[in-house]
């Protein structure tokens, strides 16, 4: 058969279906201008965006598309996703850096914080007043736990004329015990103990006969109160202190005043109260005047002893409050004010008036005890006029207690300050 020869227009390729087929479908030799020939049914496209992008310096393209114009699933490509990757890769950079600094700050303010925590005390500490406390004469032994004799005073010293009238503590020199009370620390696992000594009590007085146990302060100081204490109850005393009017009242005042629920309605011009009934702040005077008052408690000297372990208490809950250790200038304020006034022993050292502190807190907390040494009689007729009687048994049981470090968890017999003989 013959004919025309073919001609170009005869060579013109006739449009093909676009489909889909296998790898081997498409494969052909290369055509016109490096094109892939017609062969297969799919049309090949070339993205050149990338190209373009490598030439005006931006990023490299992502990773070529596939056959048939498809990107595999999960792989973003295209400049625009390549720029959020690395955005993405350095966001977290900074971020750290960021952070890191932070920490560093918040780092260093903790740091600073804790120490002015420590240095602050121990400053405190610094300017308080030291006295000889060791009784002369044999003493009792050492024995497990810690037994301190905190002593409240009614001195004067570094009180103004204004302020002996405010607090009402009259012009009497010299210092008598307000308050006697034995701290006991236990090392085997019992309850800290506060027990009061009615300063009454009617006991032997080292070289001085019999007499209420208040006049051993009075006629030989810290010293001959300290062996007066340890020959009645034959503990040893490891540490004293002592707290006089300004101490008690400039504390008060450091913290903003101190709760306390009052029993009863308390009138005492001697001590320089009109109280009401029920739970309210104190402020420095008042709160001295509830602690001191005698006249206005029918139960006298005992239950005076219940308001000073109770006002104790009550001072370092509120000392030891956020309120007060996280404010700098109350925190300063606060163990300044502790220490002006405060007379310790001269073996007395910081970790020891610290325990005596953290008794008073766990007493506060309902996690030690409140406790008095029992009592037969508040009226026992003496050459000393009306005193305070111990119960001799019950007193030794409790004394032996202490002494062996036996762990206290309820308050012994006849301690609540109730007396034994009706």
């Amino acid at each position: 058969m013959t004919g025309p020869p073919p001609g170009r227009d005869d060579a013109r390729p006739i449009p093909q279906r676009v489909g889909r087929h296998s790898a081997e479908d498409v494969e052909g030799t290369a055509g016109v201008d490096g094109l892939p020939d017609a062969g297969g049914d799919d049309i090949y496209t070339v993205d050149v965006r990338g190209r373009r992008a490598r030439r005006h310096g931006s990023v490299p393209p992502g990773p070529a598309a596939p056959q048939g114009g498809r990107r595999p699933a999960g792989r973003p490509g295209g400049p625009a996703a390549d720029v959020r990757v690395r955005r993405d890769q350095e966001r977290p950079r900074g971020t750290r850096r960021g952070r890191f600094a932070a920490g560093r700050v918040v780092l260093l303010a903790v740091v600073a914080w804790l120490a002015f925590m420590v240095v602050t005390p121990v400053h405190a500490w610094s300017t308080v007043t030291k006295v000889d406390t060791t009784p002369a004469g044999s003493r009792p032994a050492h024995t497990k736990g810690f037994t301190y004799l905190l002593v409240g005073s009614d001195s004067r010293e570094g009180l103004t004329a204004a302020q002996r009238k405010q607090y009402a503590t009259g012009n009497a020199a010299g210092r008598r015990t307000d308050s006697i009370i034995l701290v006991h620390v236990s090392q085997s696992g019992g309850k800290p103990a506060l027990v009061s000594i009615p300063r009454d009590s009617y006991v032997p007085i080292p070289g001085h006969g019999s007499n209420k146990i208040n006049a051993a302060f009075a006629l030989g100081g810290p010293k001959l109160l300290v062996r007066t204490v340890e020959q009645v109850t034959d503990l040893h005393i490891d540490g004293y202190v002592e707290i006089g009017f300004a101490g008690f009242a400039d504390v008060v005042d450091s913290v903003d005043g101190v709760t306390i629920c009052v029993p009863f309605r308390m009138n005492d011009k001697k001590a320089g109260i009109n109280l009401q009934k029920g739970c309210q702040v104190l402020d420095g005077r008042n709160a001295l005047g509830f602690v001191r008052a005698r006249y206005s408690d029918p139960r006298g000297d005992i239950g005076r002893a219940e308001r000073q372990r109770q006002f104790l208490a009550a001072i370092m809950k509120k000392a030891l409050t956020p309120a007060t250790v996280l404010l700098p200038w109350r925190y300063w304020a606060f163990t300044h004010a502790a220490a002006h006034g405060l007379v310790v022993g001269g073996d007395t050292s910081l970790r020891d008036a610290s325990r005596v502190l953290l008794t008073m807190r766990a007493v506060s907390k309902d996690q030690g005890l409140s406790l008095v040494v029992p009592i037969q009689s508040l009226s026992y007729q003496t050459s000393a006029g009306s005193s305070v009687k111990w119960d001799s048994e019950r007193a030794r049981l409790l004394f032996r207690s202490l002494r062996n470090d036996t762990p206290l968890e309820a308050p012994p017999a006849g301690t609540d300050g109730k007396p034994s003989g009706g």
